[in-house]
């Protein structure tokens, strides 16, 4: 097994990505600060190949997004569940910055980081309403080619 490679970050980036979440914190959402402050919605995105998570107030706007390459994994250490609930607790992190107690959890897609993603979310001590499952599922499919003639 090879090296893991996580992005070790300079103070000076460290402080670049500081400022860049108070910016973020200091905007005032489109909804009433009282609704805004109690309650969120989780987005989880979960391909074969990344994991997105996406944190926005009750009417959709988005206060925060991550994926594994935003943090620091490559390649195909991105699709892991270890990077997923590395995602989770940053998104977690900055909810409870922003004083979001409430969250519905809505996930999509079929890669490997959903469940663990969900677990980490889980664990960080939000009330969770509701988990809500959207992947699309194909009812029929395309329509399969004709026979070859020779």
């Amino acid at each position: 097994m090879g090296k893991k490679h996580v992005i070790q970050k300079t103070e000076a980036e460290m402080i670049k990505e500081g400022e860049q979440l108070e910016k973020t914190l200091s905007k005032e959402p489109k909804v009433s600060k009282a609704a805004a402050t109690r309650e969120g919605k989780i987005y989880i995105f979960s391909s074969y190949n990344n994991t997105i998570i996406t944190l926005t107030d009750t009417m959709g706007n988005v206060l925060a997004s991550k994926s594994a390459g935003k943090i620091g994994f490559k390649g195909s250490k991105k699709s892991t569940p270890f990077a997923a609930s590395k995602i989770s607790e940053t998104v977690g992190a900055i909810a409870e910055k922003m004083g979001i107690r409430k969250i519905q959890v809505v996930v999509k897609g079929i890669g490997s980081g959903r469940e663990s993603a969900l677990r980490s979310i889980a664990n960080q001590g939000f009330e969770i309403n509701s988990i809500k499952d959207v992947t699309p599922v194909p009812h029929n499919g395309c329509k399969p080619k004709k026979p070859r003639r020779l």
